[in-house]
């Protein structure tokens, strides 16, 4: 009964990879590129841990 209420980390992770490629994304914009790399890399990190999870 109380499982209903506990956050699926997966979830957490994906809605935090979208946040990262979104701020990435707009660091371009701006003409960022260093900030564009760094996000872009700990997007990247956190989409391996997705993908480790889902297997």
């Amino acid at each position: 009964m109380l499982g209903m209420f506990k956050s699926d980390p997966l979830k957490k992770l994906q809605k935090d990879y979208e946040k990262k490629l979104e701020q990435a994304m707009e660091a371009s914009r701006n003409g960022d590129m260093r900030a564009n790399a760094e996000l872009t890399e700990e997007a990247e990190a956190l989409r391996e841990k997705i993908e480790q999870l889902k297997s």
